[in-house]
């Protein structure tokens, strides 16, 4: 899936059957997540936020799954 030079890792992807589609992508140097909604042509990009309002950081392993 991702390689190890890619800066950005899919780690989380979910669709349903109304064709919206959500993705979870962590940033490889940062940890920082970010969550993608896409549906039919649309689509957008945000930080992913915790309950505390804060970006969610998830730790940055040497390798993920797939790597």
């Amino acid at each position: 899936m991702a390689k190890k030079d890619e800066r950005f890792v899919k780690v989380h992807d979910e669709g349903s059957s109304l064709g919206w589609q959500r993705t979870i992508f962590v940033d490889r140097q940062t940890g920082v997540n970010y969550l993608y909604v896409g549906a039919g042509y649309g689509g957008g990009l945000t930080v992913l936020l915790g309950a505390d309002g804060k970006p969610v950081i998830t730790p940055v392993p040497n390798s993920y799954p797939d790597d």
